[in-house]
């Protein structure tokens, strides 16, 4: 006798009654279409104290080969003579880095004029720029006056703790 083949659907923890056993295999039928015509992975319903929950089988199986490798020749080796190296931003003296994560504001208001521009100076205390954290805008104040050398970090740019944000020298 030949077997008949019937998609899979699994159902966990389905209540089914012996005497409406007619109507609820339907109702697991319909959820199994839905799933097949939504995309989703499972559904569960819950109606008069009866829970049913159908899921899919995520698992596949399919015979993938791997790509071949790709081997490269590696580029001849080129002597240069290393100039001397510049000091990176973050370590020089007068570099302002910021003391949180956040989003770095270079003024009150989109609209509004930056608070220090390259140039300008600034006195101990004066407000650098604000850095937005959970909601609430942190004045970052001049660590000592000065003038205004580099501005490294951008408008509404991300910044990390430690990031360098502009040098005051």
């Amino acid at each position: 006798m030949p077997v008949k083949k019937t998609k899979k659907t699994t159902a966990s923890k389905a209540v089914v009654k012996p005497a409406a056993k007619s109507a609820e295999l339907t109702l697991i039928s319909n959820l199994a279409d839905i799933l097949n015509t939504t995309g989703l992975s499972e559904i569960e319903l819950e109606q008069k104290g009866v829970r049913i929950r159908v899921a899919k089988s995520t698992m596949v199986s399919a015979a993938v080969s791997a790509p071949a490798p790709v081997t490269y020749a590696a580029p001849a080796p080129v002597a240069v003579a290393a100039p001397s190296a510049p000091v990176p931003v973050g370590d020089r003296a007068g570099t302002v880095k910021s003391p949180m994560v956040g989003t770095a504001y270079l003024s009150s208001a989109p609209d509004a004029a930056p608070f220090v521009t390259v140039g300008s100076m600034v006195k101990e205390g004066q407000t650098l720029l604000i850095i937005e954290a959970m909601k609430t805008m942190n004045q970052i104040p001049a660590p000592r006056s000065g003038k205004v050398t580099q501005i490294i970090v951008s408008n509404s740019a991300p910044v990390e703790f430690g990031e360098a944000l502009l040098v005051i020298e």
